[in-house]
């Protein structure tokens, strides 16, 4: 396919999608053209969509306690809605993407150029290729770098090109990594924040945005192997997204000794995170995660309960890794 040719075209109103009143850096009406590999934006369902209900109110608090960014960087940007997300919020003029399809970079490129309002400048540093390798030897480095990457691999057999495959990663990693990462189906996370280190500026972090399918503490267990300082900036919850395919999925892999991977239903999470404020429930996290542990069904039983009609969903944590402190400095 020609990068030329998307496959896909969405348009639809910035504000709502992001929650905000009016928009100044992005268009009014977003003009979003998607390539056969990029994941499809939901504006129509904001609350179901990743980057609206998880990555957008991260942005909003980091902005609102620290002022805007001079640059941004993300990983696997898909159709670059989190580019023009962050653009608007969090104000960067200068943004890093990366993906591993040469069409989605190019089709997210033009994306983010054709959305800009008029008099925003931005830079854009485009790269195909792994993870944050692309950016290497860009130019300065990056105040915030953002990742929402998949957990499990593909199902043997199943080829990066041949679909949308945001939910699943190719085949294991030539990388060494410590067993709790490898086990618990988290080493993309973790290689993104071993390679970070070479990309954040003095005052940078990296915020991961992962479905909480695991215990709390192995998200800050990771960010300290590696050699970074990890805590909880928001924690909240989704259903689950292609509940028959991915809960099937996670139950294999918990059957061949990965996991064990917690997920919910859906009434259950709706009561216990009723009155949490988003500001404050990356402070309360673990709070949370004990009140819902007697609600826990593991992946067997949570594709089971998805089979008989109930709704399933999984806690969500924003995870906020820094440098640690220059003992020299």
């Amino acid at each position: 396919m020609s990068s030329d040719t998307p496959s896909f075209d969405l348009k639809f109103a910035s504000a709502p999608y992001l929650g905000i009143e009016r928009a100044t850096r992005i268009k009014d009406e977003l003009d979003i053209k998607l390539s056969d590999h990029s994941y499809l934006p939901l504006p129509d369902d904001p609350q179901r969509d990743w980057v609206a209900s998880v990555a957008v109110p991260a942005f909003k608090l980091i902005v609102a306690k620290e002022g805007p960014l001079d640059s941004f960087a993300t990983i696997g940007t898909g159709s670059g809605v989190d580019a023009l997300s962050a653009i608007e919020i969090l104000g960067p003029s200068r943004v890093g993407i990366t993906d591993l399809h040469t069409e989605v970079v190019e089709v997210a490129r033009a994306n983010i150029i054709r959305n800009l309002r008029e008099g925003t400048k931005v830079e854009i540093e485009a790269g195909v290729g792994d993870l944050l390798s692309p950016l290497a030897g860009r130019g300065p480095k990056y105040d915030l770098i953002y990742e929402n990457l998949p957990n499990v691999s593909l199902p043997e057999g199943d080829d990066l090109a041949d679909e949308r495959l945001s939910s699943g990663h190719v085949g294991k990693r030539r990388e060494r990594t410590p067993e709790i990462v490898r086990k618990n189906l988290v080493e993309l996370h973790y290689l993104a924040l071993l390679q970070s280190k070479d990309f954040l500026s003095a005052k940078g972090s990296v915020i991961a945005t992962i479905g909480a399918r695991i215990p709390l503490h192995i998200f800050e267990e990771m960010g300290r192997l590696a050699g970074l300082s990890s805590s909880f900036l928001t924690y909240a919850w989704k259903t689950q997204a292609d509940p028959g395919n991915m809960l099937r999925r996670y139950a294999e892999q918990q059957q061949e000794g990965f996991g064990p991977f917690s997920f919910y239903r859906a009434d259950a999470l709706r009561k216990a995170f009723a009155d949490i404020d988003p500001a404050s429930s990356g402070n309360r996290a673990l709070e949370i995660e004990k009140a819902l542990e007697s609600h826990r069904l593991d992946a067997t039983v949570a594709y089971v309960s998805h089979t008989l009609g109930y709704e399933i969903g999984h806690t969500v944590a924003v995870v906020r890794s820094k440098k640690l402190p220059d003992a020299n400095a």
